[in-house]
């Protein structure tokens, strides 16, 4: 898990950035001019919310695990 993690960080890089497209995409589609597309967008909205926290509990784990091996490093 850690070499997942930590060896390919743009993994929840990109989910994040595809979550934070969804997440806007789906913000726009609850204008009143798109109300066709109600359901479209509280998905989009959902699933960019989701792609968003994944891609941040990458980048807190990445931190996490270098912040431990630099103390093991160092001790």
């Amino acid at each position: 898990m850690k070499t997942l993690i930590r060896d390919y960080p743009y993994i929840h890089l990109g989910l994040g950035l595809i979550g934070n497209a969804m997440f806007l995409i789906g913000s726009i589609l609850f204008f009143r001019e798109f109300d066709a597309w109600y359901h479209v967008a509280v998905w989009l909205f959902v699933l960019g919310s989701a792609g968003m926290l994944i891609g941040a509990l990458g980048k807190a784990a990445t931190d996490i695990i270098d912040a431990h091996e630099r103390r093991r490093g160092n001790g």
